[in-house]
Formats: structure tokens, sequence, C-alpha cells
């Protein structure tokens, strides 16, 4: 039989790809008979129902007059030690580098005083990386924490080679890719809901995001414009951000607001994806690229820059189409060449479908296993 663990998972509990990667990872280990320990501030979105070897554990800040912000990474740091000691955890998996890498290295440093060997595990997501580390007052700290980390991993090849250039990396990061629980994908009143956006038959295409900046969602608004010039379709957009304001505005100047549908934040954007036809990700960098891989799973190709980790999951020609970033002539074009073959679309939809089962969460659950059991041999 395989060791039951004590685990201590660390991460956001937003609707991003590292807080929802997190949350169903502990969910998926929890349904093998591990004890999952949640630690953030506030309970992940997509963690659900209560399970019997489930807890979450609130970090709480207070306002004190002494600091100019509330020092989250001093508490955090205390809150993993706590649960440490009194759940008697096996091991800490830290999901993004700051602040939850180096507040587990400060939580390891504490507990070590007092004789507790926990090991750290950090899976490295993206903007930790990628933004953080074009900011050069973040680089000795980030690069202490993975260093000091018992093992690292990253979401793509893109994001370790990104990692090793961006800080100074003296040890080895193993890429364990993003996953989705498949059986989550299959939506039986696809058609229904269908009929609720698109009455009249229109095509359906489909963007999730955060609405940050690098997310470009003013581009999905210029590709849409353009694909519905020719093809008779609705545009969905799921989530909420800084860019949403710019997004609306643009849809009013070029007449479209009857066509964009804006849903804001939802507590399960994937029931979105059931009724697409076409995912639209023209990211300026993304690491690996969940959404896409969730589009993909509930059958829908998707059109997406080639920048980062997209190449790894989406494949040119075959699960969708790639361009350049900022190329939103290209990705109108390769938006129409799908949109407008009906057998096409369908053959794209199936590879995309195909491409994504290779990510399921019972084929990457057990590498994470085979990492925690790894390293609880060698501290």
């Amino acid at each position: 039989m395989a060791q039951i663990l004590k685990i201590g998972i660390v991460g956001y509990p937003t609707y991003g790809g590292s807080g929802v990667v997190a949350t169903e990872l502990g969910k998926a280990l929890a349904d093998k008979g591990h004890e999952i320990h949640f630690i953030t501030y506030s309970q992940p979105v997509r963690l659900g129902a209560m399970k019997k070897n489930i807890r979450y554990h609130e970090v709480n800040v207070s306002d004190y007059p002494l600091f100019l912000y509330p020092p989250y990474e001093l508490v955090l740091a205390s809150k993993m030690v706590d649960v440490v000691k009194y759940e008697k955890l096996d091991l800490l998996h830290v999901h993004y580098a700051i602040p939850h890498a180096s507040a587990a290295i400060t939580a390891k440093q504490v507990l070590a005083d007092e004789g507790i060997n926990i090991p750290v595990i950090t899976t490295l997501h993206g903007t930790d990386i990628t933004l953080l580390g074009k900011d050069a007052s973040f680089e000795p700290v980030i690069s202490f924490a993975i260093n000091k980390s018992d093992a690292v991993t990253a979401v793509s090849q893109s994001l370790r080679l990104d990692t090793y250039k961006l800080f100074g990396i003296n040890r080895e990061i193993e890429v364990i890719p993003n996953f989705i629980n498949t059986e989550k994908f299959e939506f039986p009143d696809r058609e229904t809901i269908r009929k609720e956006y698109a009455p009249n038959g229109e095509k359906i295409l489909v963007h999730i995001s955060n609405f940050r900046p690098v997310k470009r969602i003013l581009d999905v608004i210029e590709i849409f414009a353009r694909i519905r010039e020719e093809v008779d379709s609705k545009l969905i957009l799921v989530g909420d951000g800084p860019d949403r304001s710019k997004a609306e505005a643009l849809c009013r100047e070029k007449g479209m607001c009857e066509e964009v549908i804006f849903l804001g934040n939802v507590k399960n954007p994937t029931e979105a994806l059931a009724v697409a036809d076409l995912f639209l990700l023209p990211s300026e960098s993304e690491s690996f690229g969940l959404a896409a891989l969730e589009a993909m799973a509930c059958g829908v190709p998707v059109i997406s820059t080639n920048t980062g980790g997209l190449p790894e999951v989406n494949r040119h020609g075959v699960t969708g189409m790639m361009s350049n970033v900022g190329d939103v002539e290209d990705m109108a074009k390769n938006g129409k060449y799908l949109l407008s073959d009906e057998a096409r679309l369908t053959k794209f939809g199936f590879k995309a479908r195909e491409r994504a089962l290779e990510f399921g969460i019972e084929k990457i659950l057990p590498l994470y296993e085979n990492l925690y059991n790894s390293v609880l041999q060698t501290v």
C-alpha cells in the first residue's frame, strides 16, 4: 500500500491558474487518501464541498500601525510553522515563488531550530518568474527560495528555461505539466445552454482570463470584430480585472455590445467552454496556458499566440492555430478558417480533446506522488 501523507498546500485561493492547479491537486491527493491542509488567506474558490481528509487553515493578517503594508509573508510563515507542528505534516508543497516559497523557507528555518525538518517543494507557475524576474529587486529572494527548496518543479519546459535565464539557480528543476480532470469537462445539456447565448445558431467564441494587460484583452475584441465580419458569431468573456473597462469601451466604440457578453467572474468558468466553438488566447506571455487546455478538454480548438509554454499544449494545425503576439489579423484569419467549415472545426475539436487527455490528472498525479516520496527518502 502506498504511503499516506499529510501535505500542506500553499497557494493563491483565486481563479488564476496557479490557484486552480494547487486546489485541484490537493483534491486529487485527498481522493487518494492523503490528508491535505490548505494554508491561505481565504478558502480556495475551486475547493467545493467538504471532504473528511481536507482541512483549511486561514491566514489572518491584522492591521499593524507600524507597517505601511500588511506583513502577509511573515504571518503566512508563522501559520505554516503552526500547522506543521500541530498537524504533524510530512511536507509543504508551495505554489508560486513569492511570497509562498520564500515564506516556506522561513518556516522551514524556524522549525529546524525546534528540531523539526519539514521538506519544502516549490512549484513555479509563470508570472512569479516571467514578471517578477524582470524586477532586479526580487532576484536575490526568489533565487534563495528556489535554491533552498528540497525540490522544485515548473509547469512547462519554457518556464524551466526562463527560470534558469532570469535567476541564479544552481539546482535541478523538474518539469511536471499542469493537468485537468477530464471527467469535469463533459456537459450533457450543452445545446440547451448554447441557445441561451446564440439563439439563432451563431458561432460562439470564448475568452477566459484575469483581464490583466499580459492577456491582451483588447486583441480579443479586435480578433472578434474581424471574424464577425464574415461569420455570424457571439463572444463570451469570462473573468474580470484591470483591462475590463477598456474592453467594454472598445466594444461600444465598435458597436458590438449586443454581440459581446461580459460574464465577469463565475464559480465554474468551464461551463462557458462547454458552449464554445472556438477559444481565443492572444496572450503576450503564458507559462503553460491552463485555460487553453481546459478549452481543449471540452473539444474546443484554440486560437493562441506562440509564446511561452503554449506550443507545448496547443499544436498548430492540429488542435488549433498559433500566431505571433499582436498579430490580430492572422489570428482572425485562422479563426475564420476554422469556423467557416463545420467538418474542419469538428476535426480540430476532436484532436483538441484527444490532446487534452494526455494531460489527465490520472497521468500527472503519480509524478507528484513519486516526487514527494523521493524527497522524503532523502531528507
